[in-house]
């Protein structure tokens, strides 16, 4: 009997919930658990709903739909930020776990209801789950959150309900479901929290540091500049000079005329001086930043190789994509870039990653949009480097790599981390993105393509892959210990193996984009 990897999957998902439940053991932990049971219930109707063609949007085809994974992505976060925060006395930071924890919940619990809803007939057994499952998370909602957090909440589900539809109307076969409540709900609790932050700007107590604001309003700008411009796209014509000039007229005039008072008037500096001073600041940041320019050019270097290369195989009458292994190089130029960052000058990674996306998502718009003079060799060049995962209009591997190994940076709860460092395993935290997708993902790749002849039941996946991608992430923790002093496991070196051993597990039998699961669940998992 062949093993149907969704289930192997479940189970491993099921594993980490276990593993927070036990390190935190509330009534929201509790209702974590149900979540999860009634997810794997709603998971597969949603697979029956992608298998017959009767899903209201259209999905990413050759993946399962991903709900359960994704679902336990939000409310496990907050129930483990909440436990840190807890043990550093951040009281405030501790009811924003609990606020992540009940709007995580609530967007799954929505999800499910639209697969339960198109259901036919309905699944009478999966709804009594369903509403078991979500009268609990009521009754502790009721319970743990002031009226305040219950309307903050419900103001993250409207934004997500809106973003949703216009997201997967705009960008067909982008995603599986998981994969579009995992990036619809963190756009949504990102727009939430700006409009929040802003409203209060004026208080001076409600002040924090200007570099938290430069990643949110970078993320809502483009999503600004990618939604209106896909409305007015309907009425020009693509690739043309009045198209192009009339859209970096609209990026200037979001850039200058909306972004940049936005991050003034949250920040209460000018932007473009406070970054002037930020880099000048330490030598250090203009050696590093000389750094990644190299690496970025040697990036653009394999690209414009792999270009070279596809002209001659098509000249011959060839037609190859770009290798594994010349794939997974980017992953070798993302750890080469980051951890010297993480080591010598986090703030300045976080600012340059957020910049870096910024970058990223205007080009993929270029290219999409067929803007003069670039996209249209933005289209050729990348063409040679899509997988089956870039089904869809837009072209995501690359921004979801950055995101990735990006997001335990982002992620770490600074007013929860003693000035010394978190103790333990926490203090790997910056370094999950690193790890799971720079290293594992890469070497469980590279090794399991070439050398790997055992595989996991139901999976192309190999066991040679899994096993080296742990051994090689336990060696990247040991020279990390070395580069940097501030790291201490202490007697958590059982628990990292551990922790790094099941999301491997979970890289080999997933579906779904693992550059965005994996860092998060070892983030997770850490975090405890």
């Amino acid at each position: 009997m062949q093993t149907n990897p969704v289930y192997v999957e479940s189970a491993v998902v099921f594993a980490m919930v276990l593993f927070v439940h036990a390190a935190v053991w509330t009534p929201l932990s509790w209702c974590c658990v149900a979540l999860a049971i009634q997810a794997f219930y709603v998971q597969h109707k949603w697979d029956r709903l992608l298998r017959s063609g009767s899903a209201v949007f259209q999905f990413r085809p050759g993946a399962s739909s991903g709900v359960l994974p994704a679902s336990m992505v939000m409310p496990l976060l907050g129930l483990a930020l909440r436990s840190r925060c807890i043990m550093a006395g951040n009281v405030s930071m501790e009811r924003f776990g609990l606020v992540v924890t009940v709007t995580g919940m609530m967007l799954a619990l929505f999800v499910s209801l639209i697969a339960l809803g198109v259901t036919r007939p309905v699944p009478t057994n999966t709804c009594v789950i369903a509403g078991i499952a979500g009268s609990a998370i009521l009754y502790c909602t009721k319970h743990t959150l002031t009226v305040s957090e219950v309307i903050e909440v419900l103001e993250v589900l409207l934004i997500f309900v809106y973003l949703s539809l216009i997201l997967l109307y705009l960008l067909p076969r982008c995603f599986t479901p998981g994969e579009a409540l995992l990036v619809i709900a963190a756009i949504s609790f990102i727009i939430n929290q700006l409009i929040k932050r802003s409203l209060s700007s004026t208080a001076p107590e409600t002040r924090a540091e200007p570099l938290q604001y430069y990643l949110p309003v970078v993320v809502i700008g483009c999503l600004l500049l990618g939604t209106i411009f896909a409305l007015l796209f309907l009425f020009l014509e693509p690739g043309t000079w009045a198209g192009s000039l009339f859209f970096h007229v609209l990026v200037f005039v979001l850039g200058l005329g909306l972004l940049m008072p936005w991050l003034s008037l949250l920040t209460n500096t000018h932007p473009i001086a406070w970054i002037i001073y930020f880099l000048t600041a330490d030598n250090r940041r203009l050696w590093l930043l000389g750094y990644w320019a190299l690496l970025a050019l040697a990036a653009v270097a394999v690209v414009m190789q792999q270009n070279q290369r596809q002209r001659r195989s098509s000249g011959c009458g060839k037609k190859e994509g770009a290798s594994t292994a010349v794939r997974k190089a980017f992953h070798v130029v993302t750890v080469m870039t980051y951890v010297p960052g993480l080591v010598l000058d986090r703030p300045l990674l976080h600012l340059a990653s957020a910049g870096c996306l910024g970058v990223f998502l205007f080009l993929e718009f270029v290219r999409f949009f067929r803007i003069l003079p670039l996209g249209p060799h933005l289209r050729r060049l990348l063409t040679h480097f899509l997988d089956e995962r870039d089904s869809g209009p837009l072209v995501l591997t690359h921004i979801y790599l950055l995101v990735g190994v990006s997001l335990p940076l982002w992620l770490t709860p600074g007013p929860c981390v003693p000035k010394g460092g978190m103790p333990g395993a926490g203090g790997l935290l910056p370094y999950a993105g690193v790890l799971s997708v720079g290293v594992g993902d890469a070497v469980a790749s590279v090794f399991g393509s070439s050398v790997g002849e055992i595989r996991w039941p139901g999976t192309k996946k190999t066991m040679e892959g899994t096993a080296t991608s742990v051994f090689a992430q336990v060696i990247a923790v040991a020279i990390f210990l070395l580069a940097d002093g501030s790291l201490n496991l202490n007697t958590s070196y059982s628990w990292v193996v551990g922790s790094i051993s099941i999301v491997a597990m979970l890289e080999a039998y997933t579906s779904q984009i693992d550059n965005l699961l994996l860092p998060l669940y070892l983030h997770i998992l850490l975090l405890l």
